[in-house]
């Protein structure tokens, strides 16, 4: 019986993507149910900052998600994605990286690898099985970094405007005199719509320590399907990114798709579903394939 509800939930997923509406999708999947939704807890790690997470338990693959620079665990996306996995019974777990939402730390003083290290944690201490990694923006690029490092752990990634060496390579192709500027300051300034101060603020440190972490520079060893949403009209991440991460890893079963009037936060009801119904799709093929 819930094999024939599945299914006939998919039938009605993919119609409404065919026919471009969302009227049909329940608007608990877009905008979260609050009334199960679950609750903060937080992973002690020794002489690190805790970690700040929400999980709900259930079958295999799992769904973990990782938000962007200075967001959290409770956008939309997140939210969606606990309902959507809380419908089919798969296991889902979202969290806050150092310094950021609910977690300890400061945000200033965080660093790639501080994050990368988050993540891996999140896998190895708690999340059962192999997951599938949904990153949007800065966590499209940890979660490459953590696919590299935990492959058994990694069943298949979802990037959503990812933003992989982005930091790094934006501030390599300023013109010398303005990175030499930017060095003496000690610190890069950043114009963004997405923080009340109008700026996002990395220091030199940072930028030298995201250098370490780069990955399209040479074939990225990632073997597992892949699928890479990216929005045209995207103006912090471009949509090139996610096409040159195509390019380098080396998994046979890539697909990057492009949203016409995609922006970089894709948080619309389209751009949800949309995220919704891939990776469903990923989860009935590698069901499947099991």
């Amino acid at each position: 019986m819930a094999a024939v509800a599945l299914r006939a939930w998919r039938r009605g997923v993919s119609q409404i993507l065919s026919n471009g509406g969302v009227a049909a999708l329940s608007p608990k999947l877009l905008e979260g149910d609050r009334r199960h939704k679950s609750t903060v807890q937080y992973a002690s790690r020794p002489d690190l900052p805790k970690l700040a997470y929400r999980r709900v338990k259930g079958k295999s693959p799992g769904v973990v998600f990782l938000p962007g620079y200075g967001s959290n665990m409770n956008g939309q996306k997140a939210e969606a994605l606990e309902e959507f996995c809380r419908s089919l019974g798969h296991s889902y777990l979202r969290f806050d990286y150092t310094g950021h939402g609910a977690s300890e730390g400061v945000l200033a003083e965080g660093t790639i690898g501080t994050w990368k290290k988050d993540v891996l944690f999140v896998l190895d201490e708690l999340a059962e099985g192999p997951q599938i990694l949904v990153g949007s923006s800065i966590g499209g690029w940890l979660m490459l970094l953590a696919a590299i490092a935990r492959p058994e752990k990694t069943a298949a990634l979802v990037g959503i405007s990812t933003a992989a060496d982005h930091i790094v390579t934006s501030f390599n192709c300023l013109p010398l005199e303005s990175r030499k500027e930017f060095e003496e300051k000690g610190e890069w300034t950043v114009p963004t719509k997405h923080t009340e101060e109008g700026v996002y603020k990395f220091s030199i440190d940072f930028l030298h320590e995201a250098e370490n972490h780069c990955v399209l520079h040479s074939p990225i060893p990632i073997t597992c399907p892949v699928r890479l949403i990216h929005g045209l009209k995207d103006e912090d991440v471009p949509w090139h990114i996610s096409m040159q991460v195509a390019e380098r890893v080396l998994s046979p079963d890539v697909d990057v798709i492009l949203r016409r009037h995609g922006q970089h936060r894709m948080s619309e009801k389209d751009d949800i579903k949309l995220m919704v119904y891939t990776i469903d799709d990923l989860i009935d093929k590698l069901t499947t394939m099991v």
